[in-house]
């Protein structure tokens, strides 16, 4: 009986490899290999010819090149990271926020939710191509931006007659002209925040009502300790799709280096830098919420 139970659990083990066999082929041939690829390719100078590429070892001149020469590199790094500590932050408690509206019981509750997941949709299928002959969705997005902002409320003259300083009227109106940018950005963070919700036991919230527990701490002793799973892949999705944005302006500045001028070693060192850089930064995120937040709630 023993030795039957082994054969099946090896026959399964068996069935198991052969079913990712395709994806492990797929991230050797598609990602590893060019990932350790662009690694040699940040330490090289890389001419492209007839038969392929030409690499000389250079050491570390094209970072040198990325950090001390390059004219806009450092200002558009520096401008990344300061739009990666104030709009994740503000992404991850404004999906927050709509999920939990979004979770509550009210007529029409599927369309709102649906109405949240449109900038998905759009940007995800042949929806994208359509709009392409025209208009990009950044710049449909830029449209109705302002057009809310200036025909809504004027609120760069509302700013303005606060009697605020110049450059924090300009601050905070560059602040008030992203919000419509950012709730673009929450559809597929509020739909996993809503999916954590419905996983969420409703005896909990029974029990917290007959203990005579507020709203307001159903959601700080309840609801954020249970979903904090969900928002660690919540933060994972933001962060990566905060990185790979077509109006990075690292991304672009590297992308443009390599398909206008063919310049594979400098383009690869600029984006090792910023990958490095970020994964660092977030590594000491999930520490840090791991040891203040999981840690205790688990």
């Amino acid at each position: 009986m023993k030795k039957k139970n082994l054969s099946i659990e090896r026959r399964n083990s068996r069935n198991g490899f052969l079913f990712v066999l395709p994806w492990l082929l797929g991230v050797v041939m598609f990602f590893l290999v060019p990932l350790v690829q662009s690694v040699v390719f940040s330490f090289s100078k890389v001419t492209p010819t007839t038969s392929g590429f030409d690499m000389s070892f250079v050491g570390l001149e094209n970072y040198k090149y990325a950090l001390y020469e390059s004219p806009e590199y450092v200002n558009h790094f520096l401008e990344c990271l300061s739009d990666f500590g104030y709009k994740i932050p503000i992404i991850l408690i404004l999906s927050l926020i709509l999920a939990v509206m979004l979770n509550g019981k009210f007529k029409g509750r599927t369309f709102f939710r649906s109405l949240f997941f449109v900038p998905v949709i759009i940007a995800g299928s042949v929806v994208m191509t359509i709009i392409d002959a025209g208009a990009s969705v950044e710049e449909l997005g830029e449209v109705a931006q302002s057009a809310y902002l200036d025909g809504l409320i004027n609120f760069e003259k509302l700013f303005t007659q606060l009697g605020l300083p110049a450059e924090a009227t300009t601050l905070i109106f560059g602040y008030v002209d992203q919000i419509f940018d950012l709730v673009w950005q929450c559809g597929v963070q509020t739909v996993l925040f809503i999916s954590g919700l419905q996983a969420i036991p409703e005896q909990l919230y029974e029990v917290s009502k007959v203990e005579g527990a507020t709203k307001w701490e159903e959601f700080w002793y309840i609801t954020v300790p249970m979903l904090g799973h969900t928002i660690v892949l919540v933060l994972v999705f933001t962060i990566i799709e905060f990185c790979v944005r077509a109006d990075n302006p690292v991304i672009e500045q590297a992308y443009s280096l390599l398909i206008g001028n063919q310049v594979y070693g400098k383009s690869t060192a600029m984006l090792w830098i910023f990958f490095v850089v970020i994964a660092a930064i977030t590594g000491a995120i999930f520490l840090v919420f791991k040891k203040l937040c999981l840690d205790r709630w688990s």
